[in-house]
Parts: structure tokens; sequence; C-alpha cells
């Protein structure tokens, strides 16, 4: 467990005597210029020219962060899909810290009772969680980190139960390939939703989960309710599987979940907000 005594922000941010980079405060309003970007691209739907331009993209801003960018390819269905890492430049195996999201979007709009054969646009359910990953990897230089970190980028998690497809293929294959044990694993997915609300989810490592949560409610962060309600299969599931410790960030109390109507209007810089500075205060505080 980590020694969190009244985190404030203000103390993360002040600058000191060591010559190591300063982290700076996570920016929900740019958050949410990277959800729109995302958007830009269009649905993200794998195998799709979009989804590979925000591969693309995804990489090339881990680097202009200072971050390592790596990938690991590997086929699915017949199609090949590719997982996108981000390392920070110390870590080398032990102690890391792994943060994930997926940035692929859903193919059909399955819970659309007007369009269910188009496309999720994919602003919350996808983008948020992009762009709180990259929104961090700004805000916090690698060599300001006490621990390794590692930014995974999951493809394939979002089309199970259409053509074949099972859910959460990128994590399912990251995490029985990974060679390491990481010391924790944090999920966050439709975490930009304006009416945002996070429960502990059930699956979740408990000590864990209530580390997250008590980090928040330290900074007044009203959305992070420390009561279970959900139980879901998601990409922290395979780490869980290996015994590992694993938690899910998620609002799945959206309703916008699976439609076309997951759009950017849906989602708040002040919600991303809130996920992102209270994950950099966990991180940026040595254990």
């Amino acid at each position: 467990m980590r020694n969190m005594p009244g985190i404030l922000l203000a103390v993360l941010y002040a600058g000191c005597a060591s010559s190591a980079p300063t982290p700076s405060p996570f920016d929900g309003k740019r958050a949410l210029s990277l959800v729109e970007a995302q958007l830009a691209f269009g649905p993200r739907t794998p195998g799709s020219p979009a989804h590979a331009a925000t591969a693309a993209w995804i990489l090339n801003e881990l680097e202009d962060a200072g971050w390592t960018p790596d990938t690991q390819e590997f086929e699915y269905a017949g199609l090949g899909l590719r997982n996108l890492i981000g390392r920070s430049s110390s870590a080398t195996g032990e102690g890391v810290v792994i943060l994930g999201a997926h940035y692929d979007t859903r193919p059909q709009a399955d819970q659309d009772p007007i369009n269910p054969r188009a496309p999720v646009p994919g602003a919350n359910d996808g983008a948020s969680g992009v762009a709180i990953l990259l929104e961090l990897a700004r805000a916090m230089p690698p060599d300001s980190l006490p621990q390794p970190v590692w930014l995974v980028f999951f493809d394939g998690e979002d089309s199970g139960r259409i053509d074949g497809w099972d859910w959460i293929v990128g994590s399912m294959h990251f995490a029985a390939t990974l060679q390491i044990e990481p010391t924790a694993v944090i999920v966050v997915d439709m975490v930009g939703d304006a009416q945002l609300e996070l429960y502990y989810e059930r699956n979740s490592d408990q000590a864990l989960s209530t580390e997250i949560w008590s980090v928040a409610q330290q900074l007044g962060y009203r959305a992070f309710v420390p009561e279970y309600r959900h139980s879901m299969i998601d990409d922290h599931t395979p780490f869980l599987r290996r015994g590992l410790p694993a938690i899910d960030i998620i609002d799945f109390d959206y309703p916008y979940w699976h439609t076309t109507q997951d759009t950017l209007d849906k989602v708040s810089a002040e919600s991303l907000e809130q996920v992102g500075r209270t994950l950099q205060a966990w991180l940026t505080t040595a254990p």
C-alpha cells in the first residue's frame, strides 16, 4: 500500500532541487481535444484505414512526449492487429505499472434502436481512455516517475459477438505473452461521461481499487464512488486470470454505450481531468 497522506496537486507540481523533469498538471481540455482528434479519423474498427491511422497517431504522440513507442503485432480471425506500448525510459522490467485502454471501436452499434448496424463513433467507449493515457504521457515526463510505467493501448477489445469475435482480444494476447509481473494494472474505459460515476468494479483487485479511490477522495473528486456496482469483463480480466493485481475504472451507466450517439458532446473535460489527475497523483507519489 502506498503512503498517501494529504495529497495536494500543488506539491506534486512544485519545482525541486533535483534535475529530474517535473510533471505538469493533467489538462482536461487538452484530453478532450485528444478525444476529438480520434473522432476525426472516423470509426476505428480493426482493419480499417481509420484504425491504422489512429495507431500511427498514438505512436507519434508517445514519441513526441518522450516515451519509447513499441508495437505488438498478432493475428486474430485472419486479421492483423496491433497492441501499442509506450514505455518510460526507466521501464526495464521490474516494478512496472501498466496503464491500459483500448483504441478500437465497435463495428456495429447493436444497442442503437435506429441504426444497429452502423459503426460506433466511440467518443467515450474507446477515445476517452486513449486520451487519458496520452495526456498522462505529456504531463508526466518519463524520468519524473518514481517507478517504470507502460502505457498500453489494446486492440480488438470491442468486437465481441460480431462475426464470431471474442471480447478483449488484444489484452488477452498481451497478458498471455507478458514476460514480467507488473505491480499493478489499471485499465480506463468509458471515463469521459459528463455525468461521470465511477463505482468499484466487483472483479477488480480490492486493495488497488481502494488506493485509487482514496486518492480521488483526497483530491475532492466526487465522481469516484467507493461502492460496488457492476461486474465487468474488460481489459483487466486477462491480468486477473494470471493472478496479477488489476482494476477496471469504468462508468458502465452510460446510456449511449454501443450506439451511434457515443459522440464528442457526451464527453466532458472535467470528467477526464478528474480521472487523469487522480492517476497522476497516484503515479507520481513514491511507493
